[in-house]
């Protein structure tokens, strides 16, 4: 089992857009997995139709009080399970905060899948904030995927993500953390600052970036209005099929890596920082 934090300390970066609809995309490959929303907002349990339901939330597991298993649901999809988010989550940090083990809490929560092998992969849909549930969420994780928006301030956000990710290596809460990969989302094939940016950010983290670009569309936009993903809301657009193929993409990379005896080297925070300050001004559309 392979669990992978999809976050951004920034919103509005299309995060819950690819973890649900990465989560879609690789239970129609035959992947077992099961996507857990970890923001208090609820936004990918209402990408579900799933927002009227309460009490099935993480609360209570990440508390110690019941076992995970008995929060997660089937969705119309074959092969997709769902932890829903409800406000209780706001409340769990507060109360996890006063805990000796607060940063393993999810870990310790997710234990009983690892020990079975329940899934595949788990995916984390964590709150665009540097609180104690994303924080959990990257002490529980194998990686960390994080979407970022094809626009001029995108390499600034990645110098606070990095040096959260080395923190939690460096204490102790999660030593085999890894940033897995950034997705560029939100591409708008009509600005020259798109293109400007996707460019550099692969300057800067070449293989890091996948060659997968998320489009800007309508329909990825309303595909949760109507509590649905992309794959179930507009099957053959551009959403899906950039999904789709974030998925190959996705599953190729983590079946090289299994054959690959040596990680991927963690991103050094200095490096970003080298990188942001020095880089020349992305010129305006």
């Amino acid at each position: 089992m392979r669990t992978i934090a999809i976050a951004n300390q920034k919103g509005g970066v299309g995060k819950t857009t690819t973890a649900v609809n990465l989560a879609a995309a690789l239970a129609e490959k035959g992947e077992r997995t099961l996507l857990i929303d970890l923001d208090p907002q609820g936004n990918a349990t209402s990408s579900f139709g799933l927002q009227e339901i309460e009490g099935q939330s993480l609360y209570e597991p990440l508390l110690g009080e019941v076992s995970i298993t008995e929060r997660i649901l089937p969705t119309r999809l074959h092969d997709l399970f769902f932890v829903p988010a409800d406000l209780d989550l706001a409340g769990v940090e507060i109360e996890i905060a006063r805990m000796p083990d607060h940063l393993t809490r999810l870990a310790q929560t997710l234990q009983v899948l690892r020990d079975d092998q329940t899934f595949d992969y788990v995916l984390l849909d964590c709150p665009p904030s540097l609180g104690i549930l994303m924080t959990n969420g990257l002490a529980a994780a194998d990686e960390m995927l994080i979407p970022i928006q094809c626009e001029y301030f995108a390499l600034e956000g990645l110098v606070k993500i990095v040096r959260l990710i080395e923190r939690i290596r460096e204490s102790g809460a999660n030593q085999r953390l890894e940033l897995g990969g950034i997705v560029m989302t939100m591409f708008d094939s009509r600005t020259k600052i798109s293109s400007q940016v996707v460019t550099e950010v692969r300057e800067h983290f070449f293989y890091r970036v996948y060659d997968t670009v998320i489009p800007r569309t309508v329909r990825l936009s309303e595909a949760p209005s109507f509590g649905r993903c992309i794959l179930e809301h507009d099957p053959h657009g551009i959403g899906a099929k950039a999904y789709r193929a974030l998925a190959l993409e996705f599953l190729r990379r983590h079946h090289a890596a299994a054959h690959n005896s040596g990680a991927i080297p963690p991103v050094i925070p200095s490096a970003v920082e080298r990188a942001t300050e020095s880089r020349d001004p992305v010129e305006q559309p």
